[in-house]
Formats: structure tokens, sequence, C-alpha cells
């Protein structure tokens, strides 16, 4: 009887699609803890300072940013794609800008997103790529690393269910990595919250595709 593989910290085909996470990002500097204690305090209204701070974290952040409005958004641009329907997702992309879940990481959201699409600018036989590039440079959308994370898909070919799972991973790995150094924690523990948090990954992905 074969036995499925642990979730592993290290590595997932979704690192293949360019940058991390805007939020996950924000914490790669020396100044990394400060600026989670400062998103958890605006999640959770606690810094994250121990173990149970950053289980707290990260549940919130899964039940509030990630199922609700990544994931969706991730799909949603996905389809898009598949259909060829640029005007609608640039008219998806403008809605998400009134979103008050954007605000607090906006800005590394769209940075993230064009950084992106540049490395996608080399493309030149795919329309739709190049016509939401323009629409990014001409204003009229934001690129948001949501939605070019879900073109990126389309076009590495990659199921997704897979990208989802994939993307949520990463995420979760880069909040954890991010805490553990300042907060001195086992790689044990890191493996403990990680297969916690894809307990739930799993069944709200699949829920999702469908």
């Amino acid at each position: 009887m074969s036995v499925d593989p642990q979730p592993q910290l290290a590595y997932d085909p979704a690192e293949w699609l360019g940058d991390a996470h805007p939020l996950v990002a924000q914490l790669g500097s020396a100044d990394g803890l400060v600026a989670l204690h400062c998103l958890a305090q605006a999640l959770v209204a606690q810094p994250v300072t121990s173990l149970g701070a950053l289980q707290k974290f990260l549940r919130v952040y899964l039940e509030d940013i990630l199922f609700p409005h990544e994931l969706p958004a991730i799909r949603r641009a996905y389809q898009h794609i598949c259909r060829n329907e640029l005007r609608e997702l640039i008219a998806y992309d403008q809605t998400l800008a009134g979103r008050p879940v954007w605000r607090n990481f906006a800005a590394a959201s769209r940075r993230v997103g064009r950084a992106q699409l540049e490395k996608l600018r080399p493309l030149r036989d795919e329309r739709v790529v190049q016509r939401y590039l323009a629409a990014v440079e001409n204003r009229q959308a934001h690129g948001w690393h949501t939605l070019v994370y879900g073109m990126t898909l389309v076009l590495y070919s990659l199921p997704l269910r897979q990208g989802l799972l994939g993307y949520a991973h990463q995420t979760t790995r880069g909040f954890i990595h991010a805490a553990a150094r300042d907060l001195q924690l086992r790689e044990a523990d890191c493996r403990e919250v990680f297969q916690r948090c894809c307990a739930k990954l799993v069944g709200t992905a699949g829920a999702i595709c469908t």
C-alpha cells in the first residue's frame, strides 16, 4: 500500500511561476519580523511573538484573505484567459481595486504582478498577454498578482487545482519561514504548522475549482 508523502516546506511547482506572494515579499528584509507584526496587527490585532500567535495569524489569513479573495481571483483570471476574455478580465481587475482587503498590500500586489508580466513580455504570440500588458501600461488595469498568476497557470499548462494548491503552499511556507528565525522555531514546529494548514488547503482548493 502506498503512503502519501508529507507536505514539504522546500519545493513546489508553483515556485516556477515567479515572484513570492507580495505580503511575504514585504517580510524579506532585516526588519521582516517587524513587518510581520504590523501585518498581524492589521489582521488579528496582535503581533506574532510566539508559535501560538503565528498559528492564529495563519488561520485568519487563510479564512479572511486567501480562501475568500485570492484563490477565487486566481480561478476567475484562469477562466477568463482560457476563454480569451480580455475585456472581462480587465473589468474584473478594475473591480478588485474597490475591495478593502487589497488596501494593506495593493502596491505590493501591483508591483509583483507587473514584474511577472514583464517576464511574459517576450511571448509575442500570446495576444492576451500583450493586450493585458498594454492595458496595465495604459492604466486601464492594475495588474494584480493574483490575476497574473492565473494567467501564468494557463500559459504553463498547469491544472487549476494544482496551481491553487501551489500558490497556497508557497504563501504559507513564506509566512512560516519569515517568522521561524526570529521566533527561533524548530523545524519540527514549522512542519507541524504547515501540515495543519495543508489539511484545510486541499479541501478548499478543490471546492473553489468546482
